[in-house]
């Protein structure tokens, strides 16, 4: 039976960026299909307001909610708006946050893990996933910023974007990471263009195995 799985975006490109995920798990034809969804105006929102808030949350949770009439499995795949998906513990349709599974595998062995991030507005939820996933193991986290990439991204410069986060994963593992996680899933393709130590974790194809054995 096909898996319908729905994906609620804040930028157009997240969109390519989870299909090529989905190809390269080379899963058998018909285990799922992707639809997506994107609402971009949740993140410039609130990085306007500095932050998720309240009233970002709540049109958050009513676009997941709407996703959840058909599909079997939603995930929400900007770090941002990562905590609107507490509210919908224990319904028949699960709806994932994308990084969440990528902080779970990232913890696993212990050692110093350094989780990147793009835009300020990422710093916070990421560091509450990641802390959070850790309490149990031995490792230990550090959250980064990735000056100037977002300044990249909005421009439309994907090219430098992608290199920038490269070059901070690099850096990273130079300053003795044990494993790099890049915390928003536009990062993804910057995993391939790094140079040291193994390629950094990136939540689209985590976050849709985790979708899978929902």
């Amino acid at each position: 039976m096909t898996r319908r799985i729905a994906c609620l975006h804040t930028a157009d490109s997240n969109v390519d960026v989870f299909e090529a995920a989905y190809r390269d798990l080379a899963l058998d034809r018909g285990v799922a299909v992707l639809r997506h969804h994107v609402r971009s105006d949740l993140l410039e929102d609130a990085e306007r307001a500095g932050g998720l808030n309240a009233e970002i949350a709540r049109r958050t949770e009513t676009a997941l909610r709407a996703l959840c009439d058909d599909s079997d499995v939603v995930i929400l795949t900007c770090s941002t708006l990562g905590p609107s998906v507490t509210r919908f513990s224990g319904q028949a349709v699960p709806v994932l946050r994308v990084d969440e599974a990528l902080a779970e595998k990232a913890v696993q062995g212990g050692g110093r893990i350094v989780a990147l991030c793009a835009v300020e507005t990422t710093l916070d939820p990421t560091r509450a996933l990641f802390e959070r996933a850790a309490r149990n193991s031995a490792a230990t986290i550090e959250v980064r910023l990735v000056p100037d990439a977002w300044a990249a991204f909005r421009g439309g410069d994907r090219e430098r974007y992608l290199a920038l986060v490269a070059e901070a994963a690099d850096q990273a593992v130079r300053d003795g990471a044990a494993r790099v996680a890049l915390a928003q899933a536009s990062m993804a393709g910057a995993a391939k263009l790094t140079r040291i130590g193994e390629p950094p974790l990136t939540s689209p194809a985590v976050g849709l195995q985790a979708a899978l054995a929902t």
